[in-house]
C-alpha cells in the first residue's frame, strides 16, 4: 500500500489499532467525523425524498434533522394538499400521495392525517436503509475551492437515542461533523446554504427588478378586515396606543420592495370526535388583548360560522382538520415572523413558542370569551386537540408554517413571467403549477376617503388560471463562480411571488428527487453541479417517471 508492504496479520492489528483510536478520540472529544456520498439537511417532505432517491441510486447517505420528525409540513398539519395541477405531480411525489391512498384503501389521496404522513415518510427511509440523525442542527460549513468540504453540527438535546432500522437496536448518536461529495439544504430555512456563504434574499422584491406587477407591497382586498374597524386602544383617541398586532409602518406604493415576509402559523389538525378528543383550555401566557381585532371585526360584520368565515376549515379523514388562515383576523400571526429567516435559534424558538401561544390563545378565545357571540363560542367548543397526533408534542403541531425566510438567488430567478407561461426555461427539472399565493405580511393603518383611520392587511396575492410550467434547474444551485457541491430544493432562486407558486410541499418533493439525481449525476461524473450534462440529468430524471413539459 502506498509503496509499503505489510503481512496481513500485522497489517490488521495496525488497522484494528488505528480504528480503536479514532473511535477513542471521537469519544473524549465527541466530535466524531462521518464521511458519505450525499447529505441532505432537513427532514422535510423533501428531505426524505432526496435521501430516498440518493441511496437508491447507490450512494451513502446521512439525512439530518434538527427536529425529532419527519415530513415537515405534510406531516406537520398540512393534510389539504395545494395541488394546483395533479399533471405536475410526477415520480416519488405522486408515489406519495398513492401510498396515501392506499393507507385508505384507495388509488391515491390527497387529504390525510399528520401520523399517516409521518409514517409513510419513515417507510421510505426503512425502505432506503437510511437511519436518520435527529435533533441535530448545522453550526458552521467549511467551504475551500468553492466546495463544501464538511458541516458541524450540535445536538439540539443534550442525549437523543434511535433505533437502526437494520438491528432494531438503539444507538446513541455522536455525530457532529458530516463529510460529503455532495449536500442539499432541504430545509425551509435554508441554514446549509446560508452557513456555506451562497448569496441568498429575504423579503419582497420590487415589482420593477424583474418587471413582475405582483411583487413588492400589494394593497388588495382578500383576507381582509371590514371598513370601519378602528385601530386604537380606545376608540379614536391616537394616544392611547395601537391595538396589539397592528404595526407602525405607514402603507407604501404598490409594488415596493421591503424585508418583510409573509405571515406563518399553524395548520392545526383538531377533531370533533368525542373519544379522540382533548379540551382546549387556556394556555400558559394567555393574554385576552391580543384578540381585540377579532372582536372589532365581528362587530362590523357578524360570521354565522366559524368555519369558512373566521378560520378555513378542510376535513380530513376520521374526524380531523386542516384548519388555515381566513380573513382579516385569524390563525396567522402577521408581522411577527420578519427576525425568523436570519434569526439564530434561540430567538426563532422563541417566535416559534409566540406563533404557538397565539394559536392556542385564539382558539381558547374564540370558545371562552364571553364577548364572542355564543353560536361562535358553541361552534369551537366542538373541536379539540386529537389524542392520536403529536403524542410528544401535547398533541399540538411542531412544525410552524414557514411559507417562505431565505432565498437563493441563483444564476436564474424564476418570476412571474415563468408561472405565466411567459418564458419557457429549457433546463427544467421539475414542474409546479399552483396559483401565485402570497399570505399578508403586513397589519397597519390605512385612512378612508373622510380621512377616518382603519386597520388594514396588506401583502395578500392569489392570483392564477396558468397552466404547469418548468422550474429551471439554475435556480436550484448557486451561481457558476460559487459552491459547486450544493443544491437547494426548498429555498430555491424565485423572486419573492413566484416563489409563492412553487412553495408548494408536491413541488418541493419533484424538485428534491431531481436534487439527488444531479447530486449522484455530478459525483459519478466528477463534475462541478453548475458543468454537469443537464440533458443527460433529464433523461435520468424522466427515466424515474417525471414530467418535465406540459
Amino acid at each position: 500500500m502506498n509503496g509499503f508492504i505489510f503481512s496481513s496479520s500485522i497489517s490488521r492489528y495496525i488497522f484494528a489499532g488505528v480504528f480503536l483510536l479514532s473511535q477513542l478520540s471521537s469519544r473524549l472529544y465527541g466530535q466524531p467525523v462521518r464521511v458519505v456520498d450525499v447529505c441532505v439537511y432537513g427532514g422535510t417532505s423533501a428531505g426524505v425524498i432526496a435521501a430516498y432517491s440518493a441511496k437508491k441510486a447507490g450512494k451513502s447517505v446521512v439525512l439530518i434533522e434538527p427536529g425529532l420528525h419527519l415530513g415537515g409540513m405534510s406531516s406537520g398539519g398540512l393534510g389539504a394538499t395545494d395541488i394546483g395541477n395533479k399533471q405536475a405531480i410526477t415520480g416519488l411525489s405522486r408515489d406519495f400521495y398513492r401510498r396515501v391512498g392506499k393507507h385508505y384503501g384507495k388509488q391515491e389521496q390527497w387529504t390525510f392525517e399528520p401520523h399517516v404522513a409521518e409514517t409513510i415518510f419513515k417507510q421510505y427511509l426503512k425502505e432506503a436503509g437510511i437511519l436518520p440523525l435527529y435533533a441535530h442542527r448545522i453550526t458552521s460549513a467549511e467551504v475551500a475551492s468553492n466546495k463544501i468540504k464538511w458541516i458541524k453540527l450540535e445536538r439540539v438535546q443534550a442525549q437523543w437515542y434511535t433505533k437502526d432500522p437494520q438491528t432494531n437496536r438503539s444507538t446513541r448518536l455522536l455525530t457532529q461533523t458530516i463529510e460529503a461529495k455532495q449536500f442539499i439544504d432541504c430545509s425551509y430555512e435554508g441554514d446549509l446554504m446560508a452557513k456555506a456563504g451562497v448569496a441568498y434574499t429575504v423579503g419582497r422584491e420590487a415589482a420593477s427588478q424583474y418587471n413582475e406587477p405582483l411583487n413588492g407591497v400589494q394593497f388588495r382586498d382578500k383576507h381582509q378586515f371590514p371598513d370601519g374597524v378602528d385601530p386604537y386602544n380606545q376608540p379614536g383617541k391616537p394616544e392611547s396606543g395601537l391595538v396589539w398586532g397592528i404595526g407602525p409602518a405607514s402603507l407604501a406604493p404598490n409594488g415596493t420592495a421591503d424585508r418583510t415576509v409573509q405571515a406563518y402559523n399553524f395548520r392545526l389538525c383538531l377533531t370533533d370526535e368525542p373519544a379522540n378528543r382533548i379540551a382546549i383550555t387556556r394556555p400558559d401566557g394567555y393574554d385576552s388583548t391580543k384578540y381585540e381585532l377579532l372582536l372589532r371585526q365581528i362587530a362590523q360584520k357578524m360570521p354565522k360560522e366559524l368555519t369558512w368565515n373566521l378560520m378555513h376549515f378542510v376535513m380530513m379523514p376520521n374526524h380531523k382538520t386542516d384548519i388555515n388562515n381566513c380573513g382579516g383576523f385569524s390563525t396567522d400571526m402577521i408581522g411577527a415572523n420578519y427576525d425568523y429567516p436570519d434569526a439564530n435559534y434561540a430567538r426563532r424558538d422563541q417566535i416559534i413558542r409566540e406563533h404557538e401561544q397565539y394559536t392556542k390563545g385564539l382558539f381558547y378565545f374564540i370558545g371562552h370569551d364571553p364577548r364572542m357571540p355564543k353560536h361562535l363560542r358553541n361552534e369551537m367548543l366542538q373541536w379539540g386537540y386529537p389524542k392520536d397526533e403529536y403524542l410528544d408534542n401535547n398533541h399540538f403541531s411542531p412544525q410552524l408554517y414557514i411559507r417562505e425566510g431565505r432565498r437563493l438567488v441563483g444564476d436564474y430567478v424564476m418570476t412571474q413571467a415563468n408561472c405565466e407561461g411567459k418564458l419557457i426555461v429549457p433546463d427544467a427539472v421539475g414542474m409546479a403549477a399552483y396559483t401565485m399565493d402570497s399570505h399578508n405580511c403586513q397589519r397597519l393603518i390605512v385612512h378612508d376617503r373622510n380621512g377616518m383611520p382603519m386597520v388594514r392587511n396588506e401583502g395578500d396575492v392569489q392570483v392564477g388560471g396558468f397552466p404547469p410550467y418548468p422550474v429551471s434547474y439554475r435556480a436550484i444551485i448557486p451561481r457558476k463562480g460559487s459552491v459547486q457541491n450544493l443544491l437547494v430544493p426548498v429555498c430555491l432562486s424565485a423572486s419573492h411571488i413566484a416563489y409563492g407558486s412553487i412553495r408548494m410541499e408536491p413541488v418541493f418533493m419533484v424538485l428534491a428527487q431531481s436534487a439527488a439525481l444531479a447530486a449522484c449525476l455530478a459525483i459519478d461524473d466528477k463534475k462541478a453541479l453548475q458543468d454537469i450534462d443537464v440533458p443527460k440529468l433529464q433523461r435520468l430524471i424522466q427515466a424515474q417517471s417525471q414530467q418535465l413539459t406540459k
